[in-house]
């Protein structure tokens, strides 16, 4: 019998079934009231004392052991999953959002406030999603379900956040894929505005002429969009098939699991890297680059004491890592258990570190480029504006003699502004002169799609073989977004087919129907709108409330010097005691304030978005209509819900620990192999020996099976199918036998 485990598994040379076993018992043996048949659990230890069966280690033990471990997928190797983790991590927000944020608090000063917040929240939380990931062996619901069932909903609110962020992350995706489609054409379809030609003239369009070709391209070309979120109802037909052919991508990948999507990995983590390495070579070689990087690394040191800086660089550290999606946790639940998973966080973490400030060289080397160019543009055009004023509101004797008008440099340019703005004093705004500063056009702060559809595009028209370099910029980002995507959808798939015991294949599909189908709210003329309002509330406020439950579930429920014994027992080794005050103290109180600032920043600002105005030509401001904010109010509220739902049915006893989940019976070739076992929520319950003292196992012999005495007292006495104690076999009723002295 087993010494430390509450199962035994099944011989593979029994082919009775339970009935029979039992009915054949000897009829002198003792005999219990009520029985219950006891079937292995995963991760139990097969040892057996000297009368019951052969000792641990033994060749059954080890067929038990491996026949278990098949019932969970692995990955082919540890590189795979690096890779996943990695590709999960890295995404379209290292791209357009990192840059954008170091260039508006304080340039390569930002870079200090990121590194100590991701030391104090990133890799102290990230380990920790991998640590239960890894050693319970189950997605979000089932991971803090086994933890505390009372907090399960925090997994189902993962699940959620996750539905809500893939439905519009795919849009991005097939913008990508649209600008990819369309970037085999020289020159560039966005090279030029389009000219209207009619009987007498030919004219540029008017809402071009007042942007740009890039800006046009993107707002009425490829979105086609409206003035307004209520203005909507028309489908973007050529974006509808480019978000069919993402979520197609998507399915494809994930149907098999990390069998499919593992494969895949391998080019979508690896394939950015290279194209940004090469846009970072290409860059360094163009006119202006180094103005750019130097921009960007000049330190602005009395930034670093605004208290925002911090909020968003804390924030940043947040969504870069991918922390409460479950993603996370349920790629490493397909880990071994002995796998280094501090090597894991502190590796992979570090990883996104560096290829954020990779992808930040590249864009403000190309942003360098670009700025000098539009700054020598600015001057050519101002100087025919100089040359016009001459002798009309400009004396010629102020134009010094070593400046040629028909050639000036950005240098002159700058001393005969000076020049002019000296005699003109007061008047000189009348003139109409810019100032065509590389300074200035370097600080127009880019982020998001601006970055990547607006500002990086009309960059790379000026770049020689525009086109190449256009397809592998949006094969890059499509990369970068699938890698994402893949780890969102597993955050999704992995906990519901856990709990549900559901075909893969089949859930794969009918998730990502669903999602398209709800998708198509964001290829309308208004579905840029849809897409900045569940960027902004869905996601930000219910992944940190979900983030502060898991640090208390595991730090003050589960309790910080048990989850460092099961991690030293799975390591093999006692993490740095850093991190035992990290979770109990320090980042708790950093989620908690982060949370605060991050409410106080909402309930000071309106809802609100950026609306393009067609006949401005320009972005302005717009509060949410009021069925717009119920709608921001309802994304918040429902991702949090499940909490505070589960809670309570659960503390009013309304639904049994013993539904579903971690409790659900896996069958194979007719029979019924392991059931992993729950553990009460006040039970002493052990990630590693994954059993509760409560129950405490049976000395009588035997090889196959146990049984628990009946009438030992106390709610757990009786056993109901499917419950904690087993799958719930019960012989009936025997007075006329004695009770086990058990």
């Amino acid at each position: 019998m087993p010494k430390s485990s509450k199962a035994v598994a099944l011989d593979d040379d029994v082919t009775e079934s339970a009935r029979d076993l039992l009915s054949n018992e000897e009829p002198s043996e003792d005999a219990f009231k009520k029985s219950t048949l006891i079937v292995p659990r995963e991760g139990a230890r097969k040892d057996r004392d000297a009368e019951g069966g052969p000792a641990s280690g033994g060749e059954d033990g080890d067929e038990e052991e491996e026949e278990e471990e098949e019932e969970r997928p692995a990955w082919n190797s540890k590189l795979q999953y690096i890779l996943a983790q990695v590709g999960f991590s890295v995404g379209l927000g290292n791209v357009w959002r990192f840059p954008y944020l170091c260039q508006k608090n304080g340039g390569g000063a930002y870079l200090v406030p990121y590194l100590i917040l991701l030391i104090l929240i990133g890799i102290p939380l990230f380990f920790l999603e991998l640590a239960v990931g890894q050693r319970i062996r189950r997605g979000s619901i089932g991971v803090w379900n086994y933890i505390s069932p009372r907090l399960g909903g925090i997994g189902f609110a993962s699940c959620l956040v996750c539905f809500f962020v893939a439905l519009y992350y795919n849009v991005i995706i097939s913008w990508s894929l649209f600008y990819f489609s369309q970037s085999f054409q020289q020159p560039l379809p966005w090279h030029e505005c389009p000219l209207i030609k009619e009987q007498n003239s030919t004219y540029v369009v008017p809402e071009c002429e007042k942007s740009s070709a890039t800006t046009y391209y993107w707002y009425r070309e490829a979105l086609d969009i409206s003035d307004s979120i209520s203005e909507g109802a028309k489908l973007n037909w050529r974006m509808t098939v480019c978000l069919l052919a993402a979520w197609t991508m998507v399915c494809l990948a994930m149907i098999k699991g990390i069998q499919s999507s593992g494969k895949v990995m391998y080019f979508s983590s690896l394939f950015p890297y290279v194209v940004l390495i090469c846009f970072l070579v290409r860059a360094l070689l163009l006119k202006g680059s180094w103005d750019g990087i130097r921009h960007m690394f000049t330190p602005k040191l009395e930034i670093m004491l605004e208290a925002k800086v911090w909020r968003e660089a804390a924030t940043q550290v947040f969504f870069a890592l991918g922390l409460g999606f479950g993603g996370v946790i349920a790629f490493s639940s397909y880990n071994k258990r002995d796998n280094n998973c501090h090597f894991d966080a502190v590796m992979v973490s570090f990883i996104n570190f560096f290829t954020s400030v990779l992808a930040t060289l590249v864009v403000f080397a190309v942003l360098g480029f670009k700025a000098n160019i539009m700054s020598a543009k600015c001057v050519t055009v101002n100087t025919k504006r100089i040359v016009a004023l001459l002798g009309n509101q400009l004396s010629r004797n102020l134009i010094p003699a070593h400046i040629n008008l028909t050639e000036v440099s950005a240098e002159d340019y700058q001393k005969l502004t000076d020049i002019i703005r000296g005699e003109k004093g007061a008047d000189y705004p009348s003139l109409g002169l810019e100032t065509c500063s590389i300074e200035e056009e370097l600080n127009k702060a880019v982020q998001g799609t601006g970055l990547a559809f607006i500002a990086f595009t009309e960059a790379m028209t000026h770049f020689p073989a525009s086109p190449f370099w256009s397809v592998m910029f949006f094969l890059m980002l499509i990369n970068l977004g699938l890698g994402s995507m893949f780890g969102t959808i597993e955050g999704i798939l992995t906990p519901l087919i856990d709990t549900f015991k559901v075909r893969k294949e089949f859930l794969t599909v009918g998730c990502c129907l669903l999602a398209f189908l709800i998708g198509l709210l964001f290829v309308q003329r208004s579905g840029n709108y849809y897409v900045a309002m569940f960027d902004d509330y869905s996601a930000t406020l219910p992944l940190l409330i979900v983030v502060i439950l898991e640090n208390v579930a595991v730090a003050w429920v589960y309790g910080v010097d048990k989850f460092f014994e099961d991690l030293k027992d799975m390591l093999g080794f006692t993490p740095f005691r850093f991190y035992y005050y990290m979770w109990k103290y320090v980042t708790p109180i950093l989620l908690l304030v982060l949370l605060g600032s991050s409410l106080i920043q909402l309930c000071m600002t309106p809802p609100s978005y950026n609306a393009w105005i067609q006949e401005l030509a320009m972005e302005k401001l717009v509060e949410f209509p009021p069925w717009g904010v119920f709608v921001c109010i309802s994304l918040v509220v429902t991702a949090v819900l499940p909490v505070p739902v589960v809670f309570f049915l659960r503390y009013f006893n309304v639904i049994d620990d013993s539904m579903g989940g971690v409790g659900a019976v896996s069958y194979k070739k007719g029979r019924i192999i392991k059931e992993v076992s729950r553990a009460d929520e006040d039970d002493d319950a052990s990630l590693i020996h994954a059993r509760s003292p409560s129950e405490a196992p049976s000395p009588m012999p035997g090889n196959s099976i146990y049984r628990k005495p009946a009438g030992t007292g106390g709610p757990d006495s009786d056993t109901a199918p499917n419950g904690r104690y087993g799958i719930g076999y019960l012989m009936a009723d025997m007075p006329d036998m004695p009770e086990s002295d058990l």
